[in-house]
């Protein structure tokens, strides 16, 4: 496994691709590092599908309302509409690159409204820059992150079977 320096800012994703490990940017985004955090430990990122996949631009997931395949709430048709009961988070825009590995938040049109939703680069899309906010880095399992079916929806899509801050793995 790759070198984690800090623990409790990094994540441990299983997907059914297989594992990625993403370095967490507190210092970026701390307001977005704790909600990425407090959702996985949650466990609310778990069984959420990646439903918005666009080839050789990001794989996006993260909508625990309609998008995790374990709940009664689960709605592929409405996957990508939804986030958590929590308020929406106000911006963290960076001069930090949108390249491959670069995780970052999804919103609406306006700025300010991200919640829980995320994606993952596949390759530099330094068009989103200072546009999104950057939380973190994907530091081992890219290539599971390519193996990611596409589609916009996805039909039988790729999921996260568990999320989880590595300081908690005991």
């Amino acid at each position: 496994m790759a070198e984690i320096k800090d623990r409790e800012n990094a994540l441990i994703m299983e997907t059914t691709k297989g594992q990625v490990v993403i370095e967490l940017l507190p210092d970026l985004a701390p307001g977005h590092v704790a909600r990425i955090k407090e959702l996985t430990r949650e466990g609310a990122y778990d069984g959420v599908v990646f439903h918005r996949v666009i080839d050789g631009f990001m794989a996006q997931t993260g909508d625990v309302k309609f998008g995790n395949s374990s709940k009664p709430t689960f709605a592929p048709s409405r996957a990508g509409m939804g986030g958590s009961e929590k308020p929406d988070l106000k911006a963290e825009f960076s001069n930090a690159n949108h390249a491959r590995g670069t995780c970052s938040m999804a919103r609406a049109q306006n700025p300010n409204s991200a919640n829980s939703q995320f994606f993952i680069c596949f390759d530099d899309a330094a068009f989103l820059n200072r546009q999104y906010t950057v939380w973190g880095q994907v530091i081992e399992g890219m290539d599971n992150v390519d193996k990611i079916k596409r589609g916009e929806p996805v039909q039988d899509p790729d999921k996260i079977v568990s999320l989880k801050v590595a300081a908690d793995i005991k």
